[in-house]
């Protein structure tokens, strides 16, 4: 053999299965009729669980009834690092799919030779092989322990969508009759046979350093078994969780903390413009013949606050230290990650640490999950042999766990006399939207940061493009003679900003469709034909075409004082499902979206109702976040800390939606999850000024923003 095949890379596999590249490693074929699977991608709330379900009954010719789930977990699952980025279906479910076709044809390699005949003669129905000739047998019993302990190949192509009977039709939801009937499925329900509660006191500010504890009270509170200190991280685990919460309240009361000014003096976004920054041009092109020929220049300024992840139920974790292992329950979306940072921060093997998902209340982004998870690992540290169960705090969670940052976005363009965009120019400034556990240098968990011997912050970044963080969706998808897009990153982050639904995409869209929103006015177009003149992609042009379809929408159509629509449009980082949405909003005693219509291409369609589900969830959410929801803080702490300082929308507020599905199952699936973001943000300020005739650019979308525009 010679030195240059010897040292040739393994030929690289599909999705997530070119680094977990065991077949057993991804499901098993089980004696008693069923067939667990073995996802690397965690549910939270996406239905992705349920799409695996149906691609692998599909590929191995089984009802979708004999699959099981197993919960991800480092001792056995596939690496498949975090759920995020709407990956789930093109790391995961492609690589599930590819070892399901496989297992199969090994499964019919063997009921080839048991029934001796050819592999061409033979068919499956659920499970049963049979032959032409007569003569059948069951996967159960061609089944070993050794059928799947080899390497994937994939060699074995899946069906094509022509053979599918599973995959493309609504399947239900695997997840949700535990949830509806009151099964205890959460990381917050579980009990473990002594298990015991525990409350962190956080410092009173970001810079607050802990000084002195009397603990001696506290410690002779009922039930009470430890008060734990190490450095500022201060604790205290309980046998009840009532004890637990009033041994927080008296341990946070006696504690003596030094604190000092550390955040910009107003909520504003626009701080952001005064700090340091890295500048980077991500796009541009120039052609000096079309600049010659703009004839209406307009610019515009667009922002948001920091925003919270507001999930209903706070994080929560439960674990237990045995002989200097840990194990460890979590509703983090990246187990591996976090088991990284973990071994760091407890200075042990990450083969001495067991992580293992159990579902949360639901959250799309980096929350606080990963954060609670060590909380409870370094009370559990000082009870060993005891599990221990913590639950933040409403005030815990708002107060400390990372936000989506706040951003600023600058427009400026030019139509000519055609009606043609020839210049566009868009800066955006924002903090880093990645700081999830798992970077190479220091810990990104906040107890880390804390301790005597504390484990250092990593420098916050973002994910690099074409999915982006920042700069996610800030390179239109429109065709334009000239562009410049330039992305102004801050490392430095006064409170600490990460991963939320859609990263950079929201405030980049609102910003984009707005934008072409006022050139088409400049212009004296139709918003819909002006997006159409200005788009080459015929998937882009289709949703853009059928929302309008849908929505019945009038060229040029006029608000009337008091209600009106609006259009928003996106390709989920330029490289996933194409969304465009029009929304009808009514103007009353608050700004108030009464309905939306969407429609969406994610490529080939698993679950299709998963999918409309998935649209109608972040338009909703979306619906919040632009006319509702930002972090406040003043020059010392975070001023939002429950529901009252942090409205949502409530469900008498929700608007009606009817979502459009433009299935292509000859083409690959579209991450779907984050699609409808920016484009629901952008239609909100277009609806706005179709209605009204004022355009507002800062989110959230507020009465008092809009009255302070109309007075203007």
């Amino acid at each position: 053999m010679s030195e240059a095949t010897q040292t040739e890379a393994p030929r690289k596999l599909p999705g997530s299965l070119d680094a977990n590249r065991r077949l057993d490693r991804w499901l098993r074929i089980n004696i008693d009729g069923t067939v667990t699977i073995f996802p690397g991608k965690i549910e939270i709330g996406q239905g992705i669980l349920t799409a695996l379900v149906q691609m692998v009954a599909e590929e191995l010719d089984i009802a979708p009834e004999r699959v099981r789930l197993a919960p991800a977990s480092t001792a056995y699952s596939p690496n498949e690092g975090i759920t995020s980025g709407s990956r789930s279906i093109q790391e995961g479910g492609i690589a599930m799919r590819y070892a399901a076709a496989e297992a199969r044809e090994l499964l019919l390699e063997r009921a080839a030779a048991r029934l001796g005949v050819s592999l061409e003669q033979l068919n499956v129905a659920d499970g049963t092989v049979n032959a032409r000739s007569g003569g059948s047998v069951t996967y159960w019993e061609l089944t070993s322990d050794d059928l799947l302990r080899r390497e994937a190949t994939a060699d074995i192509p899946p069906k094509a969508a022509a053979q599918h009977a599973v995959v493309g039709t609504s399947f239900r939801r695997v997840d949700l009759p535990a949830k509806v009937t009151g099964i205890p499925t959460y990381v917050h329900d579980m009990e473990l046979p002594g298990m015991l509660h525990g409350r962190i006191v956080r410092p009173p500010s970001r810079r607050a350093r802990l000084k002195d504890v009397p603990a001696d009270e506290v410690k002779a509170m009922p039930g009470v078994v430890a008060v734990v200190r190490d450095g500022s991280f201060l604790g205290v685990v309980a046998e009840r969780e009532e004890q637990a919460l009033r041994a927080q309240r008296r341990l946070a009361r006696v504690s003596q903390w030094d604190e000092s000014p550390s955040l910009p003096e107003s909520s504003d976004p626009r701080y952001l413009l005064k700090m340091s920054s890295e500048d980077e041009v991500i796009s541009e092109k120039a052609d000096a013949g079309a600049a010659a020929c703009e004839t209406h220049r307009i610019e515009a300024e667009y922002s948001r606050g920091l925003m919270a992840h507001a999930a209903l139920g706070p994080s929560c974790a439960v674990a237990s230290c045995e002989d200097g292992g840990f194990s460890v329950w979590t509703h983090s979306q990246g187990i591996f990650p976090l088991r990284t940072d973990l071994a760091k921060v407890l200075g042990v093997d990450e083969a001495r640490i067991t992580v293992t998902h159990v579902e949360g209340s639901g959250c799309y982004g980096h929350n606080a999950a990963d954060d609670v998870a060590l909380d409870a690992v370094l009370l559990a540290r000082a009870v060993p042999g005891q599990p221990v169960r913590v639950q933040w705090m409403r005030e815990d969670e708002f107060g400390w766990e990372p936000y989506g940052s706040g951003m600023v976005v600058r427009m400026s363009g030019a139509v000519d006399d055609a009606g043609r965009i020839v210049n566009w120019s868009h800066e955006l400034w924002s903090h880093g939207h990645s700081t999830r556990p798992g970077p190479k240098n220091g810990a990104n968990l906040l107890a880390a940061w804390h301790l005597a011997q504390p484990v250092k912050a990593p420098t916050p970044g973002n994910p690099p493009l074409p999915g982006g963080g920042s700069h996610r969706n800030a390179i239109p998808l429109y065709d334009f003679p000239n562009q410049r897009i330039t992305n102004h990153l801050i490392r430095e982050a006064p409170l600490r900003t990460s991963s939320l639904r859609g990263l950079g995409a929201h405030a980049n869209v609102l910003a984009i469709e707005s934008f072409m929103d006022e050139l088409a006015h400049a212009a004296g177009a139709d918003p819909i034909e002006f997006r159409l003149r200005h788009l080459k992609d015929g998937r882009a042009r289709a949703v853009i075409e059928a929302v309008a379809q849908k929505a019945a929408w009038r060229t040029r159509e006029k608000g009337d004082g008091t209600r009106g629509r609006g259009v928003g449009f996106a390709r989920y980082k330029n490289l996933a499902c194409y969304v465009a949405v029009i929304v009808e909003i009514e103007a009353g005693h608050e700004l108030q979206v009464k309905r939306a219509w969407a429609a969406i291409d994610a490529g080939q369609a698993i679950n299709p109702d998963g999918i409309i589900n998935q649209t109608e969830g972040g338009i909703i959410q979306t619906v919040s976040w632009t006319l509702k929801e930002q972090v406040k803080f003043d020059r010392h702490r975070v001023q939002t800390l429950t529901w009252d300082d942090y409205p949502i929308l409530t469900f008498p507020e929700a608007p009606e939606i009817d979502v459009v599905l433009i299935n292509r199952p000859d083409d690959p699936p579209l991450g779907a999850g984050e699609g409808a973001q920016g484009p629901t943000a952008g239609a909100i300020g277009n609806a706005i000024y179709n209605a009204l005739g004022v355009r507002l650019r800062d989110m959230p979308f507020t009465r008092e923003r809009l009255i302070a525009a109309m007075a203007a």
